[in-house]
């Protein structure tokens, strides 16, 4: 039983290190971007209007503000 639970608790490190390698391979594509000043604030503001976007969506569908 005991090869069971550690075989188990390798999920959750295979998880996390599957996003993490999803993240830089994603960071390391978008790094040149970074280096021009307009494609910069370009991007971040991509990736601000993507993270407001998801949290108002998701306030919504979950119901915690009154529309």
């Amino acid at each position: 039983m005991r090869d069971f639970f550690d075989n188990v608790s390798r999920y959750p490190r295979y998880f996390i290190t599957i996003i993490l390698g999803i993240f830089f391979a994603l960071f390391e594509r978008l790094r040149p971007l970074l280096k021009n000043p307009l494609t910069a604030t370009a991007l971040i503001g991509l990736l601000l209007g993507l993270f407001a976007f998801f949290y108002f969506t998701l306030r919504a569908m979950l119901g915690l503000n009154p529309v």
